[in-house]
């Protein structure tokens, strides 16, 4: 499957070629190469994915093997960084997962964009973006996904910050550069580790099974814990920045700063399940050798995923609503990962009921979380604000758009037949066989998904009637932006019969779902009584919700200010580190180190003041230093 670079570098040529041009291409134009370029990655990885797990099976499993490979650079007789392409179950199916995100995020801002100040550099950003996430998800060893890794991240500062001139966006994008830049050094630590101890990079190589290669990580130990438990546990802080787990989650929420479809596409694609594709990769090296850090996965998950669900109960712009639910939903991915401990990787179980629940709801989520997002695009394209106050009965201006977000609220809720329910209860499933305390915990959040869910919705498309001001009427967005909502709809109704569940194992080996019918029936039964609450609440205009914010006024302070982790945050670094502990370097830097290189950069400048003379030009004057040299040159050879 050579063909297969390909994939690379179509979106790496369309960057080059709109971001070269620049304004010498009409908007339109630009537009139409960046989306006619993904829509070729997308039926090249159609075709891949069709090709693959149609493929025979060696010994009833898929082969995993490097489509394309090249040494880049040699470390040793040992250690060596290659740049290739790697196909197995997961790789193949992030590939559909990205390009046919990547590809309606592309024909919805054709609309949503239309205007635009800088429409083509937009586009350029999409093109070096999804070569980014690409690239991180075929990458043949840890090394080349990282450098992928940091590149999703240089294009999701660029996305976030598109509106530079705007400072609460300029803000945002450095927020997230810096929060997961911070976390991106602990994952290169453990890189660097983990290399140091096996002496390869190659995840065919890692993956093999063979114990061996870990012997010398496990017998050597820091602190109490192995260098391989170490190792693991920092390549998951890199996660867990990427992927906005608490306490590395607070940048998230403010990306919303950037265009509504960046927004979906950083929630949906790779950007945010970096970190949960990062542990599958590595699955059967935390399942083996470091069980104890993949259970702090699964309760560092479990919090979050609660966590999240009671912020966002409180918030009132949309996009926050639908960010502090991707955290959620995220942390429901590392729940299913992390429970798979109770479990063993053979032939029998094939990782774990988790580990199949985890990559099947990336795959259901990414669609209804992009589909939940277009249609808030739509919603704010069409009422000029991000704030549920200033909307409410807008299905009958807005039917596309009512239609699609019910079903997306419907999929992530659990709701039967929608694709949210089967990955979901599978994740439920996993979450009791690991602890009846961690399967209710996660029915809870479920239900509180439900919940604010649902009162999303009710907001925007019944409640209070949208008042028409300045003769301003809400209307259906164009084809453009309605094609992507539909076809996005289409896969979110029946995503959950679409077996990537059976296929995407850490073995490669066909796996059954599993489903307990038992917990998915109260699981349901959780969902519909927290959407019924809010019906209750906010089908209508009533006061009943200002009443109970009201009589709760301390826990919904909390939960409306984030739980003051920002301010904690800033108190810490501006109070803590900038006033305090760094205060005495501050000053050593500013009087000792800048009045060194100032004091040399003032001697030399005076230095070249007197002798610039010496170039003056002037034949004369060259002629009497040249005598005058002769001379003096003459004289200390006959008296020296």
């Amino acid at each position: 499957m050579e063909y297969t670079i390909l994939i690379l570098l179509l979106p790496l040529l369309s960057f080059l070629a709109i971001g070269l041009l620049g304004t010498k291409l009409k908007p339109c134009t630009a537009g139409l190469v960046g989306t006619i370029t993904l829509g070729a990655v997308t039926v090249l990885s159609y075709f891949t994915a069709f090709k693959y797990f149609t493929a025979p099976k060696v010994d009833g499993a898929w082969e995993a093997f490097p489509a394309y490979d090249v040494t880049w650079l040699n470390l040793g007789e040992k250690l060596h960084i290659d740049l290739g392409i790697l196909l197995d179950p997961i790789s193949v199916m992030m590939l559909v997962v990205i390009s046919t995100v990547s590809l309606m995020v592309h024909i919805y801002s054709m609309g949503y964009m239309k205007g635009e100040r800088g429409f083509q550099r937009y586009y350029s950003f999409l093109s070096l973006f999804s070569f980014s996430m690409l690239g991180l998800v075929l990458a043949t060893n840890i090394f080349q996904m990282y450098i992928f890794w940091e590149l999703v991240g240089v294009s999701s500062y660029l996305l976030i910050g598109f509106y530079y001139t705007k400072p609460s966006a300029v803000l945002a994008s450095k927020k997230a550069f810096i929060v997961t830049r911070f976390a991106d050094f602990f994952f290169l630590v453990g890189i660097l580790v983990l290399s140091y101890f096996t002496q390869t990079f190659n995840f065919t190589e890692l993956m093999s099974g063979d114990g061996s290669i870990f012997s010398s990580a496990i017998g050597a130990s820091f602190m109490g814990a192995s260098a391989l438990v170490w190792a693991m546990a920092l390549i998951f802080i890199g996660g867990a920045g990427k992927s906005a787990m608490f306490p590395l989650h607070i940048w998230l929420p403010d990306a919303m700063e950037g265009p509504t479809p960046v927004s979906a596409l950083i929630h949906a694609a790779t950007m945010v399940v970096a970190g949960v594709y990062l542990v599958a990769r590595l699955f059967p090296i935390y399942l083996g050798y470091t069980p104890e850090v993949l259970a702090g996965i699964g309760y560092v998950g479990a919090f979050t995923a609660m966590f999240s669900a009671i912020i966002a109960i409180t918030q009132t712009d949309i996009k926050r609503v639908l960010a502090f639910s991707t955290i959620s939903q995220i942390g429901f991915m590392m729940v299913a990962l992390g429970v798979s401990t109770s479990m063993h990787l053979n032939h029998g179980d094939h990782g774990g009921l988790g580990y199949m629940a985890s990559m099947f709801h990336l795959f259901t989520h990414a669609m209804f979380k992009a589909l939940l997002f277009l249609c808030a695009g739509s919603v704010i394209h069409a009422v000029h604000s991000n704030y549920m106050q200033d909307m409410g009965g807008l299905r009958k201006y807005m039917p596309i758009t009512h239609i699609t977000f019910l079903i997306a609220c419907l999929a992530i809720a659990g709701i039967p037949p929608f694709s949210g329910f089967v990955s979901k209860d599978e994740i439920l499933t996993a979450a009791y066989g690991f602890s009846t305390g961690m399967g209710v915990w996660m029915t809870i959040t479920a239900g509180l998904t439900a919940f604010y869910m649902f009162r999303l919705y009710y907001s925007i498309f019944w409640g209070k009637e949208y008042k028409v001001t300045n003769g301003h009427t809400p209307h259906e967005s164009g084809r453009w932006m309605t094609f992507a909502l539909i076809f996005l709809a289409a896969i979110t109704v029946v995503g959950g019969f679409i077996p990537f569940g059976k296929f995407v194992t850490a073995d490669c080996v066909p796996y059954d779902i599993k489903l307990d019918w038992t917990i998915a029936a109260i699981s349901v039964a959780v969902a519909v009584v927290a959407i019924l609450l809010a019906r209750k609440l906010y089908k209508k205009e009533n006061e009943k919700p200002t009443e109970l914010a009201t009589k709760i006024s301390g826990a919904y302070k909390l939960s409306y200010n984030k739980f003051y982790i920002d301010e904690v945050y800033m108190f810490i670094t501006k109070k803590i580190i900038f006033n305090g502990i760094s205060r005495p370097f501050a000053w050593f830097d500013r009087h000792i180190i800048d009045g060194a290189i100032n004091g040399s950069a003032s001697l030399t400048a005076w230095t070249s003041e007197k002798i610039k003379s010496f170039q003056s030009g002037s034949l004369q004057w060259y002629a009497w230093v040249f005598l005058a040299g002769v001379l003096l040159i003459t004289i200390l050879a006959i008296f020296v």
